[in-house]
């Protein structure tokens, strides 16, 4: 009696050409690498709770987003710059403060990650 593997084929049969048309169509391993970097980001529940916040808030600071999130300032700013490093988030300095929001990448990556609606909830 063979043994048979679920997760491989038993013989080797490629559909070359549809094989290697979709091969090449694949996303340079560059652009793979950046995106897997920017899931990853979103791969934490801290920093899911941060983007959720701040797709329905728009624009908050550190403060607000660690009450918002019930963190402290030190564990969101390093979670914020995580996300920023990841591409997902903008920043602008107001005069004492620090505001963040959700880049329009950001925005989409959590909408497609989690289904987030305008409005935060799940769809």
């Amino acid at each position: 009696m063979t043994h048979v593997n679920a997760d491989r084929c038993d013989l080797l049969c490629i559909d070359f050409d549809h094989a290697e048309s979709l091969r090449t169509a694949l996303p340079a391993v560059e652009q793979i690498a950046v995106r897997a970097e920017r899931l990853r980001a979103l791969g934490d529940p801290t920093r899911l709770r941060i983007a959720h916040a701040l797709h329905v808030g728009e624009e908050l600071c550190v403060c607000d987003l660690a009450w918002i999130v019930g963190a402290s300032q030190g564990l969101v700013s390093h979670h914020l710059r995580q996300l920023r490093s990841a591409g997902l988030v903008d920043s602008r300095r107001d005069k004492k403060l620090v505001m963040y929001r959700l880049n329009p990448v950001g925005h989409a990556l959590l909408e497609a990650a989690v289904g987030a609606s305008a409005t935060g909830d799940p769809v």
